[in-house]
């Protein structure tokens, strides 16, 4: 008898460097590949939808290319679509649909994240037998020279124990040769249940796409989601030897090419932070290294570190007082809500929140800014701040947002403690003419 196993889709939406799916493609004769959309819900106790329209419009386009490219290779993309009044949730749908086909394994992208790892046990004590990888850091975590349990805590130190031991990146793979065929039974039954659903999300009924001066206009073909884009984006990025002036524009506030832009799409896992540190090596053997091309690397190797930092202390990253002995932030719900809509009367403060509310997306300066307020300034609990992140964000990361919330707020590992940013100071050294608080103010 031929065997199905399915692919659970979860932040890597893309087929090349994608070691989970590779082994799915090599351990079967027949594969299901699925998404599981979860519910539209109100994060608790703040209030609001946990992701917001400009997340849903970037992974509707994920979504539509990734199915593209899996339809080149004769397979497809069954997305199954939950509904919080139905009472069931994703992982709920996700059993009952592969019960329903026979499937009793299921490749995966380990995500070490308290949801998402309760999620796989969940799977496992349900009868399933689960190969869950962990393939979204840059360095794989067997090539560290240190285990997570016994990383270094501070930045600084993980970076020059990997700098000293020459641990610049894990080779990205290239995508599959071929993909098995869909399961023999898959048309019948996406044609007998309901739960099942191939098609996009409607968004038909919501508000229109934001027009504006975004730096990163994720309407537009060139920033849209997806595997295509994805690539596309870095391989003109590196033609206009853009790592250069990385360094020297990082910090600015607005424009198409003040930063590399990578993160909606690394966000979704359209692309490997090893395919990005590959292609920037070889700029760099073509062209030389500069100080802007590490910086680049630098940014990425941050980006492990969160990672790893999760695989070490896991839950306690999700408490009130972090890592940190700090009594529980205080809250103030009014000022909460004049930050969230940019209505402090701190004119950068307000201008970076009416950005990320309009378009989804927010320099990392003024990320830090607006994070500082909000803790400092307003006396408001972290938390809040990093869960209207996460809703208004395209390029959420879960593993990056919680790190750099926790940094702001002083409960993690920087042993200098919180980082407080004056917003007067920030304006004049950011946006000394005031253009861009003009460009967001007016709206």
């Amino acid at each position: 008898m031929k065997r199905s196993v399915a692919y659970w889709f979860r932040n890597d939406l893309r087929l090349v460097d994608n070691p989970s799916f590779i082994s799915a493609c090599s351990d079967t004769d027949h594969l299901l590949p699925l998404y599981c959309h979860a519910p539209q819900t109100t994060v608790k106790p703040w209030g609001f939808e946990r992701a917001g329209i400009h997340r849903h419009y970037f992974l509707r386009d994920c979504l539509s290319n990734l199915r593209q490219t899996l339809n080149a290779y004769g397979s497809s993309l069954v997305e199954l679509n939950t509904d919080a009044a139905d009472g069931c949730d994703e992982l709920n749908l996700l059993i009952k649909t592969l019960i329903a086909m026979g499937i009793d394994t299921v490749y995966c992208e380990a995500i070490a994240v308290p949801e998402e790892c309760d999620q796989l046990d969940a799977l496992r004590k349900a009868g399933f037998t689960v190969h869950a990888l962990m393939q979204s850091t840059m360095i794989d975590l067997d090539a560290l020279p240190f285990t997570a349990e016994h990383m270094p805590d501070q930045f600084t130190q993980f970076r020059q124990q990997i700098e000293k031991a020459k641990c610049r990146l894990t080779e990205p793979i290239a995508a599959p040769a071929t993909i098995p065929p869909l399961p023999p039974h898959y048309d019948c039954i996406i044609q007998g249940g309901d739960s099942i659903d191939k098609r996009p999300c409607d968004f038909s009924q919501t508000e229109s796409l934001p027009r504006g001066e975004s730096s990163f206009p994720y309407w537009e073909p060139l920033f849209c989601g997806g595997e295509s884009a994805a690539l596309a984006h870095l391989a003109q990025y590196l033609d206009r030897a853009l790592p250069d002036t990385y360094k020297q524009t990082r910090n600015q506030l607005f424009g198409l090419d003040y930063s590399s832009k990578f993160s909606p799409w690394l966000a979704y896992g359209c692309i490997s932070a090893r395919t990005i540190a590959s292609e920037l090596q070889q700029f760099e053997e073509r062209h030389g290294a500069s100080e802007g091309s590490y910086w680049l690397w630098f940014e990425l190797l941050w980006r492990d570190y969160f990672r790893v930092l999760h695989c070490k202390w896991g839950r306690q990253l999700y408490a009130a007082k972090g890592l940190s002995i700090a009594k529980r932030p205080n809250h103030h719900p009014d000022a909460f809500e004049q930050w969230r809509l940019g209505k402090t009367g701190e004119s950068i403060v307000d201008a970076g929140m009416r950005e990320l509310r309009m378009t989804g997306y927010l320099s990392n300066r003024l990320r830090q800014v607006v994070a500082s307020y909000l803790i400092y300034d307003l006396d408001c609990d972290w938390r809040a701040g990093a869960a209207w992140f996460e809703s208004q964000l395209i390029d959420y990361d879960v593993y990056s947002n919680q790190g750099n919330w926790l940094y702001i707020a002083g409960r993690g590992t920087d042993p200098r403690g919180g980082r407080r940013f004056n917003p007067q100071k920030q304006a004049l050294d950011h946006d000394p003419n005031g253009i861009y608080r003009a460009m967001w103010l007016s709206r």
